[in-house]
């Protein structure tokens, strides 16, 4: 096995060029890589899109045009670590614009279906903080949330 670490292939049902361009449009550190066609011997129709190879926050990722027999589900997300507030509030307005979905505790399904976490650096030392009282306390406001608030979040860990 090379060195070079993985690369998520994300299954579509002919949206794979359109999502890969979205992607590379929200994260910094992004680029469209090669576009691969059907071609005569199929499955899909000669010249158009069978898989396109992008990067989205330096992540190596391929998007398949495979068909419908396949969609995304909470199983499998992605976490997107935020320096911040307004990292937060960014990733959260862009990932759920256009029919993408908000949910619980930070998750979110994108306009593709795709569940992503956007989480603040930090809140996972919180969650494991060594006291109990304090771990506790910055869990019951994160489940009360959406929308992460770190404000909140750091309010809630420190008893306020």
């Amino acid at each position: 096995m090379t060195t070079d670490g993985f690369t998520t292939c994300l299954w579509f049902d002919g949206q794979a060029e359109e999502a890969a361009h979205y992607y590379v449009s929200v994260f910094k550190n992004s680029g469209i890589g090669r576009i691969g066609h059907y071609t005569e011997a199929g499955p899909g129709r000669a010249g158009s899109v069978v898989t396109v190879e992008f990067t989205a926050n330096g992540q190596r990722f391929v998007a398949v045009n495979g068909g419908p027999d396949f969609t995304f589900n909470e199983a499998v997300s992605f976490q997107v670590h935020c320096d911040g507030q307004e990292e937060v509030d960014h990733y959260w307005a862009r990932l759920t614009e256009d029919g993408g979905e908000p949910g619980p505790c930070g998750w979110l399904k994108d306009k593709y279906g795709v569940s992503w976490q956007v989480v603040p650096d930090g809140l996972v030392e919180m969650i494991c903080d060594a006291d109990q009282e304090r771990a506790a306390r910055t869990a019951r406001a994160m489940y009360a949330m959406g929308k992460l608030d770190i404000a909140a979040l750091t309010k809630a860990h420190a008893g306020e």
